[in-house]
């Protein structure tokens, strides 16, 4: 399946460790011909980190996609019923943000996209990189694994032994796991070794 033409949202929320494996997949999907429409959480939009600064993240993005980024939840709630996605991503997607949407809290523009894709019965694709998914944010990774619609960029730990509870997506993976979600169904295998020791 090609992905050209599909017009795809793509959310960032606060992992910032992990931006610099999304911005390759984001310009990876702009090359493919998908019209990508970013969408930033407040953190992304405010935190500066020794990663970098969100307004350079985000300038970037900008500049990779040839489109303004949605930073409000205004502004993210015609993407339901006005501009519909074919697919929503979020990548990264924190364990703060993972809790809310396994509870159907919209309290960010990234949060709004993902509800407004949703309630059009299209697929939302998860990027999960969190130190906590193996513990107290477990019940909500397997409520969102067993979500219609939902499916997930295939993840593993990325530090058994310092971090036995961190999960990382295997963001090189996203294109073919979106592919794979437009057609309704979860790229496998959903479980992966990440970690080398």
């Amino acid at each position: 399946m090609t992905l050209e033409s599909k017009r795809i949202g793509f959310g960032l929320t606060g992992s910032h460790c992990t931006y610099s494996a999304v911005v390759p997949q984001i310009q990876k999907l702009v090359d493919d011909g998908v019209d990508v429409i970013p969408v930033i959480s407040n953190t992304v939009k405010t935190t500066t980190t020794r990663f970098g600064a969100g307004e350079d993240w985000i300038k970037k993005i900008e500049e990779i996609t040839c489109n303004k980024a949605i930073d409000s939840i205004v502004s993210a709630e015609p993407l339901g019923p006005k501009l519909p996605l074919d697919c929503m991503v979020i990548a990264p997607l924190t364990g703060n943000s993972m809790s809310k949407l396994a509870n159907a809290l919209t309290d960010s523009p990234v949060l709004m996209a993902a509800k407004a894709t949703l309630r059009n019965l299209n697929p939302v694709v998860l990027g999960v990189s969190t130190n906590d998914a193996l513990g107290l944010n477990g019940q909500n990774l397997m409520r969102l694994l067993s979500t219609k619609n939902i499916y997930f960029i295939p993840f593993g730990q990325d530090d058994p032994e310092k971090k036995p509870n961190s999960i990382v997506a295997q963001m090189d993976l996203l294109m073919p796991t979106v592919e794979a979600a437009i057609e309704g169904r979860q790229f496998q295998p959903l479980l992966i070794e990440r970690y080398r020791g």
